[in-house]
């Protein structure tokens, strides 16, 4: 609780512990599909830069590793610009809904809390797996940013290994649809009965991620949880948004 506060207090130092009334509204479809389009895309970008420096997060012989909030702000920004072409330090002439750059301001911030609030661990000598892994750090910003947002962002899988991250109804059909039909880069979505726009998009386990995901199925990985078994390339789950449309957009 105290981290999580923290965290919050981090929010507010930066402007961004709430989203202005403004934006805080339900979107039309079209305003809500490309938001959930680039929240998903900005929370797997973040998931990346915590994966591509797991290595020094996980060095066991440096203590400061200048792994900071500010280094993962500028490289979450690099890796989010290559990937959607949006660079979030000029979003004045970028063409996509406001409320589209609220939000995604406010995502930066709640990574980037979630990684102030990790320094202790990840500059701590003498340990080498920290538990700060790209999924703990996707849960967590999640987390973060739904608590502050009326747009629901979290990480899902059918084999999920923190109980938050249980898929529900909606994301349990996709996720098993994807096993049989993969799609690398397309995002699935759909209006359901209460006017909310569900949209996923898929994640893969890269190479990286069978040290604690891969074979043999079963044994006991460096987290303490039994490995899946699971090969490059497989279905490892899923990013899910999910945005409350307007009444005449349903």
């Amino acid at each position: 609780m105290r981290r999580y506060l923290q965290g919050i207090a981090f929010l507010m130092a930066v402007g961004l512990a709430l989203i202005p009334a403004s934006s805080a509204s339900a979107a039309t479809r079209g305003e809500a599909q490309e938001m959930a389009r680039l929240i998903g895309q900005l929370l797997s970008a973040g998931r990346v830069v915590i994966e591509r420096n797991q290595a020094l997060i996980d060095d066991p012989e440096k203590g400061d590793k200048g792994f900071t909030p500010d280094v993962f702000e500028r490289q979450l920004i690099d890796e989010f610009r290559l990937r959607s072409g949006i660079d979030l330090k000029n979003m004045k002439e970028v063409a996509i809904p406001p409320m589209a750059k609220d939000l995604l301001q406010a995502l930066v911030a709640s990574s980037k809390s979630v990684v102030a609030d990790a320094q202790d661990v990840i500059n701590r000598k003498g340990v080498g797996y920290k538990n700060f892994i790209p999924a703990s750090f996707g849960s967590q910003a999640a987390a973060r940013f739904s608590a502050q947002s009326h747009v629901k962002l979290k990480q899902t899988t059918l084999q999920p290994r923190n109980a938050n991250n249980t898929p529900d109804d909606y994301e349990q059909a996709v996720l098993r649809r994807l096993l049989v039909q993969p799609s690398q880069s397309v995002t699935i979505n759909q209006v359901t009965d209460d006017g909310t726009l569900r949209v996923l998009t898929p994640i893969y386990y890269t190479k990286d991620c069978l040290t604690c995901h891969g074979s043999p199925a079963g044994q006991i990985d460096i987290s303490g949880y039994p490995k899946e078994g699971a090969e490059e390339g497989d279905l490892a789950g899923a990013i899910s948004v999910s945005v409350p449309l307007k009444e005449q957009e349903r």
